[in-house]
């Protein structure tokens, strides 16, 4: 790693790390970026040199924070003593806890992705999490299933983070489980729904934190 690269890694992460003392106030904005680039010593033009998409810059770190947070954490689970619908449910469990650790911050993310110019956005972040956690869990498919189980888990994780954040520990392990248990078996999953459609769900889950008063909370 170079010494320019290393320092817009490690002062993104300070970026990230002030926005989040701030994002519950001022949302993911660009008075948020304005804030923490304040509060690292940076001008704004410094700060949009780093993070030319503003906030949407740092929706994605947060994102990726939370997918490196989740994958540390199931490096003490050894997925090879597991079945596969245990390893995406320890998977899932995993991102969602790490997602937890800022609460308030995922709350306000999950909103800002429903919006029509972030929704692609959105979708692209979910994905990445899903596909690290199929490739944690050994997947190793390349025909149209590496899609498919990837869009499918990432409806998964979307809806079982949101019932997380309204509805707590209990409701959300047992969305989880209701949600394994309808798609385990691979034929079903293939079958059960096309891109588009678990798309469209998707979108839809996340709307419903928008419009369903999780925002307000």
């Amino acid at each position: 790693m170079s010494e320019d690269s290393d320092w817009a890694q490690l002062t993104e992460a300070r970026l990230l790390d002030a926005a989040l003392g701030h994002v519950e106030q001022l949302g993911w904005t660009s008075r948020l970026v304005a804030a923490a680039a304040r509060d690292v010593g940076l001008s704004v033009a410094e700060a949009e040199l780093l993070l030319p998409e503003g906030p949407r810059d740092l929706a994605a770190l947060l994102a990726r924070r939370h997918d490196v947070s989740a994958l540390a954490a199931l490096d003490a689970v050894d997925a090879a003593d597991l079945k596969i619908r245990e390893r995406i449910r320890a998977g899932v469990l995993a991102r969602v806890e790490a997602a937890m650790g800022d609460a308030h911050a995922t709350r306000r993310w999950m909103g800002f992705l429903v919006l029509p110019a972030n929704a692609a956005l959105g979708l692209r972040l979910l994905w990445a999490s899903a596909d690290g956690l199929w490739r944690w869990a050994g997947d190793t498919a390349t025909d149209e299933n590496h899609y498919t189980k990837r869009v499918l888990l990432a409806e998964i994780l979307a809806t079982t983070l949101a019932i997380r954040l309204v509805g707590g520990a209990k409701a959300a392990e047992s969305h989880l489980d209701g949600r394994i248990a309808a798609v385990m078996a691979f034929e079903r999953w293939k079958g059960s729904l096309g891109p588009a459609g678990v798309a469209h769900r998707l979108a839809g889950a996340l709307g419903k934190l928008r419009y369903g008063g999780l925002a307000a909370r």
